[in-house]
């Protein structure tokens, strides 16, 4: 019955795994779908280039630095368990290898290639691990600290703060750094709009996302024995609420409409398995709105060129998951109960510094040492004629 158990287990983890992989092909159609035509080639290849350094990476450094446990200096955990712990490391590798994926984004049309690569290596290494050893593993005492003070840990079942605030947040620094593509604002105030490419790929990214998320948040449970169809549930009433809060304040716009989705499965991530199935509703019905508000003010007031609105998608609505799941997890609305509003603001603030002052010292640097921008001459041109030799449809 041991072994049954293991076996279990590894199976359920594994397609979580698996679910979570094909996501990074809903960050990359998004992204083709979103970009001008002349960038699509070089939005694929950063995804699929993105992912093999992001496992490098987390394999060698990132997963010891935040669970403590590597594959190189023992067999031992190669096997035991029917090799639980590896495909563990699969799972978490797949939330992990996600900061990159949106990061990539808000730094489209205009990025370099390489020293792209070079801070997800860094991010995925070293700055993601320690937030997530910190919130997932209990390491450095932050969650005894708060449980000690407020009564609670930091509640985030499946990441809104850990994977998408983090995400975002270092998003918009890496944005700021970089700069506004050419010819999207003009020296008076003028705003020129650069409309999605490609709308029926953009919502077949919106749609592998969507689906892939529910093994994203089903499976985070990481057992068999501690699944819980409540997940499933408030993840469906979350992604209901985004759409239809996107309909309604997008104004019908198919961009906002395919993001709104997101947005809620963002937000509900955090107390997921704490809340009630009216509580996810509302989270991702607050949550499809903000994205809509605040990309719109980030875009045409602040002139923030983030291509895919990813600081507004994962850095703000995922904040507001921290917070939600510390509102709408109470007994008093409906919740299962055990979170601490105050624990949730302290946790939610802390992945926010850490992800901005990574963002801005990570591109910051490569910025000053090797640059992070292509040429005027190369934007012109495109990432695809400049990067890759070829565009998406060559004649």
């Amino acid at each position: 019955m041991a072994t049954f158990q293991a076996g279990s287990d590894v199976l359920f983890i594994l397609l979580g795994a698996i679910m979570v992989l094909a996501m990074h092909a809903g960050f990359a159609f998004l992204e083709v779908g979103t970009v001008r035509q002349k960038n699509q080639v070089n939005a694929l290849v950063k995804i699929i280039v993105d992912f093999a350094v992001s496992t490098i990476a987390y394999f060698f450094i990132g997963y010891a630095i935040a669970y403590g446990v590597d594959f190189y200096g023992s067999a031992t955990v190669l096997t035991e368990k029917n090799g639980y712990e590896l495909v563990k490391f699969f799972f978490l590798l797949t939330f992990a290898a996600a900061i990159p994926a949106i990061i990539s984004g808000g730094i489209a049309e205009r990025s370099k290639f390489n020293p792209q690569l070079a801070a997800s290596f860094i991010i995925v290494g070293f700055i993601y691990p320690f937030f997530e050893g910190m919130i997932w593993n209990g390491n450095y005492g932050f969650q005894d600290w708060l449980n000690a003070s407020f009564g609670a840990e930091f509640h985030d079942f499946a990441g809104s703060v850990v994977v998408h605030a983090m995400g975002g947040w270092i998003a918009l620094g890496a944005v700021i750094m970089l700069g506004q593509r050419k010819g999207r604002y003009g020296k008076n105030g003028e705003i020129f709009a650069h409309p999605p490419s490609n709308i029926p790929f953009l919502a077949l990214g919106a749609w592998i996302l969507t689906v892939g998320w529910f093994g994203f948040n089903v499976m985070s449970a990481q057992t068999v024995e501690s699944v819980s169809g409540l997940v499933a549930v408030n993840s469906l009433m979350a992604m209901v609420g985004g759409i239809l809060a996107a309909l309604f304040f997008g104004k019908y716009d198919p961009g906002f409409i395919h993001n709104g989705p997101l947005a809620g499965l963002v937000a509900v991530c955090a107390g997921s398995d704490v809340m009630h199935p009216l509580g996810a509703l509302v989270t991702g019905i607050i949550a499809g709105g903000l994205f809509v508000y605040t990309f719109t003010l980030a875009q045409n007031r602040w002139k923030i060129d983030d291509v895919l609105g990813v600081w507004p998608l994962h850095g703000l609505c995922g904040a507001w998951g921290g917070l939600a799941a510390g509102i709408f997890g109470l007994k008093a609305l409906g919740g299962v109960g055990g979170v601490s509003f105050t624990s949730q603001l302290i946790g939610t603030l802390t992945g926010i510094a850490i992800a901005t002052i990574a963002g801005f010292a990570v591109y910051g640097l490569l910025k000053k040492l090797v640059g992070i921008r292509l040429s005027d001459e190369e934007e012109y041109d495109g990432a695809d004629l400049s990067i890759h030799k070829i565009g998406s449809t060559p004649d």
